[in-house]
């Protein structure tokens, strides 16, 4: 068995963090005028293409300045000087030592939950859109995980392009020297580029089994109307689960929805 996770809104809880930095970044660069709500960037999120969120803070900006009667063409957005601000937020003002919204993201699972997993003979990994600073930041500075197999922005294409699923399967296979039997794979993810992902998976290989596991991000589990919402989206994109913390995932629970999955 292998599980693949994802990391924002999975391992962490971004709401404060790579979200609060979006909103900062897209009201930067609109000149104060607009502000995107927590709804603005679900909305934005479940086109299941904006999986990045520096170009997502360039599309709102498009958005907002289009909805004003500007056209795309006219517009010079600088997207180096967009990323340059988002990460000022996110990481903070010190390249060294990061003093931004990163240091108080929430973690969402404790790490004797993946060391049950080894227990129990699955491996796991990590295929995140997260810069690789970024992602090795929570899994081994927070987490306290030592080298953990790990493809992040910078090593594959973007969601839902399932190349970097294929690589991190690769790796966990290689590691366990075990590259011959097909083991089934749950992928772990919250948003419906995640569940997507999956899905093109499935059609680049069918000889294995695929199970998309879709999480709640906390912000979601607020209100009973936007979890709901949230739920519908990700049923609709292709979860074949839906969690309201990753560690809800168990060893059991796994081979439960393997089981589900093959029938």
């Amino acid at each position: 068995m292998i599980i693949v996770f994802d990391i924002d809104g999975v391992i962490r809880d971004v709401s404060g963090s790579y979200r609060r930095a979006l909103a900062d970044t897209v009201e930067y660069f609109t000149n104060y005028a607009y502000r995107p709500t927590v709804t603005d960037i679900d909305d934005l999120k479940s086109e299941g293409i904006w999986n990045n969120d520096w170009e997502g803070s360039q599309e709102l900006i498009y958005r907002y300045f289009v909805s004003q009667g500007y056209q795309r063409e006219e517009l010079q957005l600088d997207y180096e000087g967009i990323v340059a601000y988002f990460q000022s937020r996110y990481r903070g003002t010190d390249t060294e030592n990061w003093n931004g919204y990163i240091c108080d993201e929430p973690l969402l699972l404790e790490p004797t939950y993946l060391e049950s997993l080894t227990q129990a003979n699955i491996s796991w990994g990590f295929f995140s859109g997260a810069t690789r600073g970024s992602a090795s930041y929570v899994l081994e500075r927070r987490l306290g995980l030592k080298s953990p197999v790990l493809i992040a922005m910078e090593d594959a294409p973007g969601k839902p392009d399932p190349t970097g699923l294929f690589a991190t399967i690769n790796l966990l296979e290689i590691a366990k020297q075990d590259q011959h039997k097909k083991q089934p794979v749950i992928y772990v993810g919250d948003t419906v580029a995640d569940m997507h992902t999956v899905a093109k998976a499935k059609i680049l290989d069918s000889s294995r089994t695929w199970v998309a596991v879709g999480v709640l991000p906390p912000h979601v589990q607020e209100t009973p109307s936007r979890r709901d919402a949230y739920q519908k989206i990700m049923l609709q994109a292709g979860a074949n689960i839906l969690l309201t913390n990753v560690q809800e995932l168990t060893p059991s629970k796994t081979a439960e929805l393997v089981n589900i999955v093959n029938i």
